[in-house]
Order: structure tokens, then C-alpha cells, then sequence
């Protein structure tokens, strides 16, 4: 067990993870270090921190992804504490390895944890003896077509094929027909090779009109480990989540308990120090079942924090400098309830296709229980270089029906210009009635979702401005003006959405 005072920190990372975690710092007095690419040069995370290092070109295998250049970044400004944040180098044991030797404290669990949860087939090994449920499946990779088809068999259809060392829905192919499952076999074996330079995949059977839930743990280097409940996150587009709730409206206080629990022993399993994040698949009749460990901060923990009134990232500093948790199970509870929208700069109309540009206006939504996490600026780039997440919208209010009401509104009052993002989307998803009832599963966005969803009637002020316009146009031809109005546009600002529209 270690105790050291960690006094300045350097973030590995960009965007609204660094600036969330430079915040953090700053109250606790600890300086910051931000590294940056060539292109991120004039970003709102380098001109937060007290020093700036730039580790290289724009493209992440250039910069960001550079463990030798972030590890000497941090020794050559005297950094003692290296926060990953999420992505990028977050989850890469050798890099938490090198630098604990460094002398530098990694801000997560240790290697052991990471290599064993950053590896399925291990973290499906790893809580076997601690009763957790698991989907029926293989028990280790597959790669002959034989023996697939027999385990297919086995498991029984439909079954999903998985990469190992996979996630965000690479290296997953769904299998429906047993005729299907050499060639499905084939590709996931391929696409898990390129993504992720390993091709072991395994089997399980698929859940159907599964709901996503994981919840959240804190551990501590002695031994006390809690869970921070739950955090809904079934709304999802190609596998990767969109909206987040804290808690679910699915879940009873029984199962929260249940949930939470086993949560809990598969931190154990592995013996988990800081904050990770365990995932479940939960059945249409309640049966839930281990899907694997985030060993790292997620996206999605402010709805956490909002619930709970912990600062996720506080007790990632303290636990790291060897203290132990402030708190204990009996010390937490709910409090109201959060949302979460991703905003990413993406045309939901055509299939979240991403984009980039310049963002010509760039005003988010204030208010009480309304907080904004972002990494961007009125004029910035949004560049082809990285992920196309803007910020993160969370509201909290003290019931769910308040908290949609709140984040409706938040919606209608977030103002980006120069590229098209989910906001619109969010607003759809949210408002829905599936939504609104908490009747919903994974396959929200396919069941529910098409491009025409995102048109609807203009607000009140905005269907008079379009009346009177049309009333003018309707005079002038009366009055046989030459004015030629078959070419002419009126651009029409909706104060909720995120692009002009034309009328």
C-alpha cells in the first residue's frame, strides 16, 4: 500500500476528459500538465492546465498514442501522477506498468486488473468462482469451423460471435441462422485481427431485447470496495451508447441490490483498485449477466455523480495516493435522477454519419441542474483526427419525469452552428414515448429510429414567422410584383435544433 501526495498531474488525454479532470485537480490544489497534438494546439484543455507539452502530429498513432513521449512528458515537467481519462492509453497495461516503475502514480487500477478484465475470455474466467452470472457460451476462443458449428449447437440459436480483446462493437457478429456461422466466424475473426491485431473470438448466446446496465465501483488499496449503483445505457447506435440514465428505470430495489453486489465481487476477482465500471446484460424476464469490466473512468459518470454527490475523480486522486475510501456502502444513496446525451458532431439522418468543420456558434445551456462537460469552443475545429464527440449533456432533477422535462428544454437552448450533431437525435429519443414509459432495450434506434423522425412541427414563434412570410410572398404575386420568388429561401432558426432549415 502507497502513500504519496500527488501534486501535479499529468493528463493523458484531450478534450472535455481532460478539462473534466484539470477542474478536479485545480480545487484539490494540484497543478496540471496537458499534452496535446500539433493540431490541438489552441484547445480549451491546453490553455486550462499550468503546462502544455506537445507529443506530435495530429493523428492519435502520431501523439496521444505515443506512450514513450507521455511517459517522459510527465518526468520532464515533474509530474508525479498520470490521469489516462478514458480512451487512448486508459486501458493499456503495459503503459500503467511503466509507469508505476517510472516512479509516477497511474491514476487506475493496476496492470493485473487491466490485463485480466482487457481480455473477455479472462474476465469470463476470472468471476466463474464468484457465482456471477454468465451467458451461456465457449469457454475460451474458437477459431475452427467445425467446432463452432458443434458449440453452436450447443449454445443454442441465436448466438453472438465476440472478439476477445474487443469493444465498441468490433470484432461482434450476430448469428440467427446455424448455416451462417462459418462465414460469420470468418469475418469476426477478420475484423477482430485488424482492429485490435488479435483474432481470438468466442461464442455466447445472444440476449434478446437485452437492456444494458452497469454499476459503478470505488476500491480502495485496502480492501473496501462499494458500488455507486446503476447506470442505464441501452440506448446505443452501433454498439456504443448515445443516452445514459442514472439510476434505471428497470431496475427494483432488490435487484439494484443483487446487481450492485456482484459488481462488487467481480472488483474482487481481479483485485480492482480505483474506479471501474461492471456491465451486465439484463433478459426480458430480469436475469442479468456479467459482460465484461471497464477498468477506467466512463464517458457516462456524471449521472453518477449527480445521484450520488461524488466526485468520481476526486476519489480516483485520493485512492491513488493510497487513502481510503471517506465512505462506506451504508453512507450512499440516490438522490433524484440523471440524464446524459452524448452530442457528437454526426447526421443522425444519415445513419450518425460523422462529420467535421468549423463551429460557427457554440452557446450550451445553463441553468440549475444543467451541467455541460465539453472540450470545444465557438470557432474550433472539429477534426477527422479523433472521436467526434463534442460534449456531453447531463441534467439532474428529483424525478425522472422532471429530468426529461429538464433535458428537453436544455435541448432547445444548446445552440452549434457549422456542424450537424445528435442534438436533434437526443431530443427525439428523449421525448419518445418507449423512453418516456422505460419500455426499452438495446434495439431502441433500430425499432424505433429513421431519418423522417427527425422532422416535426416548427415551435409557435417559428410557424408565425413562416406564416407571415408566406402571407408577404402571397401579396407580391397578387400585386404581379416582377420580383422572381420561385428561387428565393427564408432561413428559418429553430431554437432547438442544431442546423438551418429552409422554407
Amino acid at each position: 500500500m502507497t502513500n504519496r501526495k500527488i501534486t501535479k498531474i499529468l493528463i493523458a488525454n484531450r478534450g472535455e476528459i481532460a478539462l473534466r479532470i484539470i477542474r478536479t485537480a485545480q480545487e484539490m490544489g494540484i497543478s496540471t500538465v496537458a499534452v496535446y497534438s500539433e493540431t490541438d494546439v489552441v484547445a480549451p484543455h491546453v490553455l486550462a492546465a499550468d503546462e502544455a507539452v506537445c507529443l506530435g502530429p495530429g493523428p492519435s498513432s502520431e501523439s496521444y498514442l505515443l506512450a514513450d513521449k507521455v511517459l517522459q512528458a510527465a518526468i520532464d515537467t515533474g509530474a508525479n501522477g498520470i490521469h489516462p481519462g478514458y480512451g487512448f492509453l486508459s486501458e493499456n497495461a503495459d503503459f500503467a506498468e511503466r509507469v508505476e516503475k517510472a516512479g509516477v502514480a497511474f491514476i487506475g487500477p493496476g496492470t493485473m486488473a487491466i490485463r485480466t478484465m482487457g481480455d473477455k475470455l479472462q474476465a469470463k474466467e476470472a468471476v466463474k468462482a464468484r457465482n456471477i452470472p454468465l451467458v451461456p457460451g465457449t469457454d475460451g476462443a474458437i477459431s475452427d469451423a467445425k467446432e463452432a458449428l458443434k458449440e453452436a449447437r450447443r449454445i443454442g440459436m441465436p448466438l453472438i460471435i465476440k472478439a476477445s480483446a474487443g469493444g465498441g462493437g468490433k470484432g461482434m457478429r450476430s448469428v440467427f441462422k446455424i448455416e451462417d456461422v462459418e462465414e460469420e466466424l470468418t469475418r469476426a475473426i477478420s475484423e477482430a485481427e485488424r482492429s485490435f491485431g488479435n483474432g481470438a473470438v468466442f461464442m455466447e448466446r445472444l440476449v434478446l431485447q437485452p437492456r444494458h446496465i452497469e454499476v459503478q465501483v470505488l476500491a480502495d488499496m485496502h480492501g473496501n470496495v462499494v458500488h455507486l449503483f446503476e447506470r442505464e445505457c441501452s440506448i446505443q447506435r452501433r454498439h456504443q451508447k448515445v443516452v445514459e440514465e442514472a439510476p434505471s428505470s428497470l431496475l427494483d430495489d432488490t435487484l439494484r441490490d443483487e446487481m450492485g453486489k456482484c459488481a462488487i465481487e467481480v472488483a474482487r476477482a481481479c483485485d480492482y483498485v480505483g474506479a471501474g465500471t461492471v456491465e451486465f446484460l439484463v433478459d426480458v424476464d430480469k436475469k442479468f449477466f456479467f459482460l465484461e469490466m471497464n477498468t477506467r473512468l466512463q464517458v457516462e459518470h456524471p449521472v453518477t455523480e449527480f445521484i450520488t454527490g461524488i466526485d468520481l475523480v476526486r476519489e480516483q486522486i485520493r485512492i491513488a495516493e493510497g487513502k481510503e475510501l471517506s465512505f462506506s456502502q451504508s453512507d450512499l444513496s440516490i438522490s433524484g435522477h440523471s440524464i446524459e446525451l452524448r452530442v457528437y458532431a454526426e447526421d443522425a439522418s444519415e445513419g450518425f454519419l460523422p462529420g467535421t468543420g468549423v463551429l460557427s456558434k457554440y452557446v450550451p445551456p445553463v441553468g440549475p441542474g444543467i451541467r455541460v462537460d465539453d472540450g470545444v469552443i465557438q470557432g474550433g475545429e472539429v477534426s477527422i483526427h479523433y472521436d467526434p464527440m463534442l460534449s456531453k449533456l447531463i441534467v439532474h432533477a428529483s424525478t425522472r419525469e422532471d429530468c426529461i422535462e429538464k433535458m428537453i428544454h436544455a435541448i432547445d437552448n444548446y445552440e452549434i452552428r457549422g456542424v450537424k450533431t445528435t442534438l436533434d437525435f437526443g431530443r427525439f429519443a428523449i421525448n419518445h414515448e418507449a423512453f418516456r414509459s422505460g419500455n426499452f432495450d438495446t434495439g431502441f434506434v433500430k425499432d424505433h429510429f429513421t431519418a423522417d423522425k427527425l422532422i416535426r412541427e416548427l415551435p409557435v414563434e417559428d410557424e408565425i414567422f413562416a406564416s407571415l412570410v408566406a402571407e408577404l410572398s402571397e401579396r407580391v404575386n397578387n400585386e404581379k410584383n416582377k420580383v422572381q420568388l420561385e428561387n428565393a429561401t427564408v432561413t428559418i432558426r429553430s431554437p432547438w435544433r442544431n442546423r438551418e432549415e429552409r422554407s
